[in-house]
């Protein structure tokens, strides 16, 4: 019998990854329950008839969907809350962004801002874009189609708002986005978001000094006090505040180190209604973990703000809960005091 002669450079087999639903590889070695668990066949046929609903509701390439907002703002407002369909994620994003009519009103302008054109941030851009998702399929490989793409949008967005230029956390929201359409949608999505073509515009988050996270962080401290005062109390005598552990909540939109699935669904309300829902989910969150906060001293309150319970996480819990608080007039009055304090000259020191 002839024995085969085996070649010390030749590859074993792979071992193919093991990804979930969204494309991030999972880690852990285990039993493979909750990767890719077969849906029951109530449950396709649910989902099957909530794409048709969405479907009917946008149109052919989203030909419907300024009507049906205009006819059934409610109806829309629900079932956005439910989470919309991961098939039509994309197409939903762009059309309640604003970010649509965006592209179609400037043709070329992307090619050239990625061709012509040069940005100061250039080598900061480089630096991060591995920092980006790194267990995402699409952003594993070093300067493969999904770093490419990444760097695409950030250049040519610190190019396009040279004020902006470039800051860390706009990589994980354009990560987020490029996971559901292409470069081009990405950022006219990215410009759309930062120049309010919906809602308040967010590129104060990323100017010097990140003065709308200042201003945001502000508010949501005084609504924990105002909504959760033992809570408030006690994070007083412990001398914690938001900056240490809700600013990526704000700069990235619960996309840097939520759970994606939790994510996906926050990002789906608040290009919809806007950064209220930020503050109604942080809220949320300290409310559904307040019972045990409140017990915990400084160092691990630290650390518990920045890792909340799995069961914490779970949006059909979370996200309700959210809802039922009420931010809007709050935000609006402590925008007001925000100002008000910031207009304010220091007070000189009284001569002894």
């Amino acid at each position: 019998m002839e024995s085969k002669v085996v070649d010390e450079n030749e590859e074993g087999p792979v071992v193919p990854m093991r990804v979930d639903r969204f494309g991030f590889v999972k880690q852990e070695h285990g039993p493979t329950e909750g990767l890719a668990r077969s849906r029951s066949a109530f449950e396709y046929q649910r989902d099957e008839r909530r794409i048709r609903k969405w479907r009917k509701m946008i149109g052919v390439g989203g030909s419907d969907w300024k009507q049906y907002v205009r006819r059934k703002p409610h109806v829309v407002k629900r079932r956005i809350r439910k989470g919309i369909p991961d098939c039509l994620r994309g197409l939903v994003w762009q059309l309640i962004s604003g970010s649509r009519d965006l592209l179609l009103l400037n043709p070329g302008v992307y090619e050239q801002l990625i061709i012509y054109e040069t940005s100061a941030s250039e080598l900061d851009i480089i630096r991060d874009i591995s920092r980006t998702f790194p267990s995402h399929v699409f952003f594993q490989q070093r300067h493969g189609p999904g770093q490419r793409s990444l760097y695409n949008v950030l250049k040519a967005y610190s190019v396009f708002d040279r004020d902006v230029g470039y800051v860390q956390g706009m990589g994980f929201v354009a990560g987020l986005l490029l996971l559901y359409m292409s470069e081009e949608d990405a950022f006219w999505l990215l410009v759309a978001l930062l120049k309010g073509a919906v809602h308040t515009p967010m590129e104060g988050m990323y100017l010097v000094g990140l003065p709308l996270v200042q201003q945001y962080l502000f508010q949501f401290d005084h609504l924990v006090k105002e909504h959760m005062p033992k809570l408030g109390e006690h994070f007083a005598q412990e001398m914690i505040n938001p900056s240490m552990y809700a600013s990526q909540w704000f700069i990235t939109v619960f996309s840097y180190s939520f759970p994606f699935h939790l994510a996906l669904r926050i990002w789906d309300v608040f290009l919809f209604e806007g950064v209220k829902v930020v503050f109604k989910v942080g809220l949320a969150l300290l409310k559904y973990c307040h019972d045990d906060l409140v017990k915990l001293p400084f160092e691990k309150l630290i650390h518990a703000l920045r890792n909340f319970p799995e069961d914490a996480m779970n949006p059909d819990i979370l996200l309700p809960m959210a809802f039922s608080i009420k931010v809007s007039k709050n935000l609006v009055e402590l925008k007001q005091e925000y100002e008000q304090q910031r207009l304010k000259p220091p007070e000189s020191p009284v001569k002894q």
